[in-house]
């Protein structure tokens, strides 16, 4: 089955169901607006803070767009949002850390800028603890700095101190040792090499002693916003009424599934396992009843075959028009009280609409009762198409007349019994 056949599935189930489904999408859409209506309005500033090395520039990693000289913008927005901040941030507006709503930290691409955003319920607060959570970062980037370079001057310090007291030892062994001898070149080279250790340890305590701790400035202060930032109509609406979409399609599914009622050829294969032969339901194609009388010869496994409507009244009130036909077959429609009997076959001519799978499962088990195999379905609408020949005419040879009555013309041999025409009442604008 092509996936254009698929898809006309879909929609002609979702046409059937449309009532279920717009409610659906409906109440998806009212349940949106409602809890938008429910949800309080909540605000949300943003202070935006530049962030500048500290220490001495040491950088090992790989530079990325997200990551200037000494800086990691990924790590420092994890900073500012951490418990150690937040809890600054509290105390320096007097509140508990658990009052205090979180921040949220973006990274613009390509910057060395932190958006510090807080979102409340009033705005004045918003932008204040936006602020506040800004300065908390600086303060707790600056006091880890200096703690940092205090502690990289004590160990420069202590080395130093290593180092020189290894000069002083090496000083005192030069002065005990004669001048010319290897011992003394060997001692003068040590003192040489911790003389130049000792001179880039002073450098270096220099440099931390002397660098300038900035650790960034707010360039742009948080302002109490105008307008709130939630709850949006587009976000609710749209989500309502995608809920809806969606449980209304799932709800139309399991109702078309958990109705019985044969609305179309692909229901009557998939809910009685019976082969489809040709569906008469849409306006007859050229060919159509000519392929289904080959289908009905080529399947029949006897000369009668027995044609059982369902429901019994689809052509009960069509007018009765002759057909002549030429085949090895004689049609019964059970009229006869012998036809169950005689029948070596039947077709079941099946409404769309009008009939659920149980019934056309009883009739074929009725049938199995009497030996008598079910070959097919022709599945039609509210009454069969006019003139259904189930075999090609051939007019050099007829057979007889076959009316949708089921009266057998008197005098009329058995196996030279005339077929009848399944029929209906004749529709305006098609040809008879």
């Amino acid at each position: 089955m092509s996936s254009g056949t698929d898809l006309d599935e879909h929609l002609s189930l979702l046409r059937r169901r449309w009532l279920l489904l717009v409610g659906c999408v409906v109440v998806g859409g009212t349940a949106g607006l409602a809890l938008m209506r429910l949800v309080p309005p909540a605000y949300t500033a943003t202070t935006q803070v530049l962030v500048m090395p500290v220490g001495p520039q040491e950088q090992a990693n790989q530079l990325t767009s997200r990551q200037r000289e000494a800086l990691n913008l990924d790590t420092e927005a994890q900073v500012a949002q951490s418990a150690v901040v937040a809890a600054r941030a509290a105390r320096e507006l007097g509140l508990g850390a658990d009052v205090l709503e979180p921040a949220e930290v973006a990274v613009p691409p390509n910057s060395a800028v932190l958006w510090i955003s807080v979102t409340s319920t009033d705005p004045t607060a918003a932008a204040e603890r936006s602020k506040a959570y800004a300065r908390a970062y600086l303060a707790n980037r600056r006091e880890s700095a200096l703690t940092s370079m205090a502690e990289q001057q004590e160990a420069v310090l202590s080395k130093l101190k290593q180092v020189n007291a290894g000069i002083d030892k090496v000083i005192k062994q030069l002065g005990a040792l004669p001048k010319g001898g290897a011992e003394h070149a060997i001692a003068a080279q040590r003192q040489g090499v911790l003389n130049r250790q000792a001179a880039n340890l002073a450098l270096k305590y220099d440099a931390l002693r002397t660098v300038a701790v900035t650790p960034g400035s707010v360039i742009s202060q948080a302002v109490p916003p105008a307008a709130p930032s939630s709850p949006s109509l587009p976000l609710h609406l749209g989500t309502g009424l995608m809920a809806g979409l969606l449980i209304g399609s799932a709800a139309a599914y399991a109702r078309d599934r958990l109705d019985k009622r044969l609305r179309t050829p692909a229901d009557v294969e998939r809910l009685t396992g019976l082969p489809v032969l040709s569906d008469l339901s849409s306006p007859r194609e050229h060919g159509v009843l000519h392929e289904l009388a080959g289908a009905v010869v080529s399947a029949c496994p006897g000369k009668r075959l027995l044609v059982k409507a369902l429901p019994a009244d689809l052509y009960a009130s069509a007018l009765a028009e002759p057909l002549s036909v030429s085949a090895p077959l004689i049609v019964l429609d059970g009229s006869d009280v012998r036809d169950l009997a005689r029948a070596d076959a039947a077709v079941l001519l099946v409404g769309l609409g009008l009939v659920k799978a149980g019934e056309v499962t009883a009739t074929v088990a009725r049938l199995a009762r009497h030996d008598v195999p079910v070959i097919g379905v022709v599945t039609a609408t509210d009454a069969v198409p006019s003139f259904v020949p189930l075999l090609e005419p051939r007019p050099h040879t007829p057979l007889g007349k076959l009316v949708a009555t089921g009266e057998l013309e008197p005098g009329t041999a058995a196996e030279t019994t005339p077929m009848q025409a399944l029929h209906h009442p004749r529709r305006p604008g098609h040809p008879t």
